[in-house]
């Protein structure tokens, strides 16, 4: 039996991440992965192959729509399914094919099947052919995230009910298309399909989108999204989808009225839930909680000495990259070292057009603690460089602490918001306030000049507004 200092079960962002990290620290690594390709969800069927498509709708939604008042006549443009899905798989083929080379960089050895515990210390892997070997781990981390979850009466069939994994494999634009869920993975792919041509209705059960978000990100996203040509159905809840042939029948109820909503497709978008099945953790005396997660100390240790868990599995907020910070921090602590993931600023990020980015506190979670804050917000529309690219839909917004002036949250919506956030992840980790921000040169003309603005509208001294 071969012994690990380091097993990871699972090769998405956290695991994979975490696993590099362990073998730069001197750890004998492997991954523990039952699935063809490294990468998990986020390469394979999430994060990347989702931005790949999002990228091709607003190509060709831009050249259909927004060319000819930049002069730029091209007549109707047409769009090839089969080869932006192609394109797609190609980018996912490179990236996934990179964290394997990553993989023989670093010496990791990739331990091709499913994993599951025989005792403490002791993984099987069990290959496709039914094979199993078993290896000794001194560490073993569960790094095996999640999957997306469904709602009763709702059966997902990768057909004609899909979720997020089938709704990257249409073979056609669905003349209509139902998104039961609000949330990030529901207007990404709705908006895919609706630049493509699709008439896409989002059923909400709550009665705003995305409600973990600002409500000014609320508000301004409902607004253009509208304008684009989504439909929104808040507060109402979906009773039953019943296939028929080739096409799905969405029975929906808001208030006192119920409708039935006809569609060629359904996609089930209503949140994920941790992978915790058939991973052999009664053997080992682990148990996970009534949800699925695993109880971590802050240190990412289980109850079970020497197994840790990091990730989807452990709950929070189910993001690549927070998944990502926490792999490296728990092979550093492996190795005696005093990292600390800090969970108050985590971005978060949804890639409809325009982007919407965030970190830190929202208004209502300050109004809720009783926080005294100021605001500052700038809009684009007097954006020297969003107007000149015809971009002007969005904002910034600043929130600060009414008597240090330090910043405790941040909000964009604007064309590259998830790339403009940064800045305030960087300036918040080290306690920036908004003066610092607005003592900042900006280049010009820069969409993030507007980040300047809202700095300087805590204050009252905007300049170009």
């Amino acid at each position: 039996m071969e012994q690990f200092d380091v097993v990871v079960i699972g090769s998405g962002p956290g695991g994979y991440i975490g696993a590099i990290r362990a073998a730069q620290l001197g750890f004998k690594t492997a991954v523990v992965e039952k699935d063809a390709t490294l990468g998990g969800t986020c390469l394979n069927v999430g994060c990347i192959p989702s931005k790949a498509m999002l990228e091709s709708s607003h190509l060709f939604h831009k050249a259909n729509q927004e060319l000819a008042p930049h002069g730029i006549i091209t007549g109707r443009v047409q769009v090839d399914v089969k080869k932006m899905v192609e394109r797609k798989a190609k980018v996912v083929q490179q990236l996934t094919g990179g964290v394997a080379g990553l993989f023989k960089k670093h010496k990791i050895t990739w331990l091709k099947g499913h994993g599951s515990f025989k005792k403490p210390g002791e993984i099987a892997v069990r290959a496709a052919d039914g094979t199993e070997t078993v290896v000794g781990a001194k560490h073993a981390i569960i790094a095996t995230g999640s999957v997306p979850s469904s709602i009763p009466g709702v059966t997902i069939d990768e057909k004609v009910v899909v979720s997020s994994t089938g709704a990257l494999e249409f073979d056609k634009v669905p003349g209509s298309l139902v998104v039961i869920g609000g949330g990030y993975i529901g207007l990404e792919l709705g908006s895919v399909w609706s630049r493509l041509g699709s008439h896409v209705t989002v059923v909400e059960f709550q009665d705003k989108i995305i409600p973990m978000m600002d409500e000014s990100l609320i508000s301004g996203l409902s607004r253009v999204l509208q304008a684009q040509g989504l439909e929104f159905k808040l507060k109402t809840a979906v009773q039953a989808v019943k296939v028929k042939g080739d096409r799905a029948e969405v029975t929906v109820k808001s208030g006192d009225k119920t409708e039935t909503i006809e569609a060629d497709r359904v996609l089930v978008s209503v949140g994920r839930k941790p992978f915790t099945e058939k991973l052999g953790l009664e053997n080992i005396g682990l148990k996970p909680d009534a949800k699925g997660f695993l109880t971590v100390d802050q240190n990412f240790r289980t109850s079970v000495p020497g197994v840790y868990a990091i990730g989807d599995v452990i709950g929070g907020l189910m993001l690549a990259h927070k998944a990502e910070e926490e792999g490296v921090a728990c092979a550093e602590l492996l190795a005696g070292e005093k990292p600390k993931v800090n969970y108050r600023l985590v971005p978060g990020i949804l890639y409809t057009h325009p982007e919407v980015a965030s970190v830190g506190q929202t208004e209502q979670e300050l109004r809720k603690a009783g926080v005294s804050y100021k605001k500052g917000q700038f809009n684009l529309r007097a954006n020297g460089r969003a107007i000149s690219i015809g971009e002007t839909d969005g904002f910034v917004k600043i929130l600060t602490n009414a008597d240090t002036d330090e910043i405790l949250g941040a909000h964009i919506l604007a064309p590259n918001a998830s790339e403009m956030i940064h800045e305030f992840c960087l300036g918040m980790e080290f306690n920036a306030t908004a003066e610092d921000i607005a003592l900042t040169m900006h280049g010009h003309p820069t969409i993030s000049e507007s980040i300047k603005e809202a700095a300087l509208s805590v204050h009252g001294r905007t300049l170009n507004a």
